[in-house]
């Protein structure tokens, strides 16, 4: 029996690519959680699965997709979040804009106010040289060629040294039992670096994001304020989110 389970896990995580422990526990209800993390190990041991917090994910999984495929999907999505982000931007505020495409699309239609706008984006800080009148600073630090975001102990340090009213943040994946997920270690320290130094902190999630869950957490529901999505949460998620205080736009 332990055999065979561990195979029907293997099967299922490399047909989902990603997996959270929950829903391992509802495919195997008779097991305890104790056992599902020890058929996890033995699977990542064999070098079949990666386990992170609250799920694991298939080794054949490539994580994020590059940033020209992301610029392709869901831009009509990323428009209604980008106009929902809009009116939560006061003139005279430090924002802080991590490299996400929808946060391409915010700077894309953000008028010409005073503003101190930090980003981890150098498309972002490219597209934002058409206005005259924020003060754009792009972060230092090591370039991601697929995801083109700036990321690593510089960068780090740098935010560390800057104060933000509102930081707007990019989602790859999101569940109520995993939280705000991402694809890389590097990007989720600069993601949650932001959401402990901002004042509000915002993230930007499309519908399409609930059916997905990255390896890297980079915060929980209850420690986010605003979540801004172009569709209807799933139930779970929501009374997850009225539970932790977060407000979903």
């Amino acid at each position: 029996m332990y055999s065979v389970r561990q195979e029907q896990m293997k099967q299922y995580i490399e047909q989902q690519n990603v997996v959270t422990i929950h829903a391992l526990q509802q495919m195997f209800p008779d097991v305890s959680l104790m056992t599902i993390h020890r058929d996890l190990d033995a699977l990542e041991a064999q070098g079949i699965v990666v386990k992170f917090r609250g799920g694991a994910r298939s080794v054949r999984y490539s994580s994020d997709p590059e940033f020209n495929v992301r610029m392709r999907e869901n831009n009509m999505g990323k428009i209604q979040i980008a106009r929902k982000a809009l009116e939560l931007i006061q003139p005279h505020t430090a924002i802080f804009l991590d490299a996400s495409t929808t946060n391409l699309a915010l700077a894309k239609i953000l008028p010409d106010m005073h503003l101190n706008i930090i980003t981890t984006g150098p498309s972002i800080a490219l597209e934002l040289c058409r206005l005259h009148n924020p003060v754009v600073t792009l972060c230092c630090g090591t370039i991601n060629r697929k995801n083109l975001a700036l990321s690593g102990q510089n960068t780090l340090e740098m935010l560390e040294k800057i104060n933000i009213d509102t930081a707007f943040i990019g989602v790859s994946g999101c569940s109520a039992e995993a939280g705000f997920t991402c694809g890389t270690e590097s990007d989720m320290l600069v993601k949650h670096k932001m959401i402990q130094k901002a004042r509000t902190s915002v993230v930007m999630c499309g519908a399409d994001k609930f059916s997905c869950l990255m390896p890297y957490t980079f915060a929980t529901l209850d420690e986010v304020d605003i979540m801004i999505t172009d569709g209807v949460a799933p139930e779970g998620f929501r009374a997850a989110a009225d539970a932790a205080g977060l407000h979903i736009l």
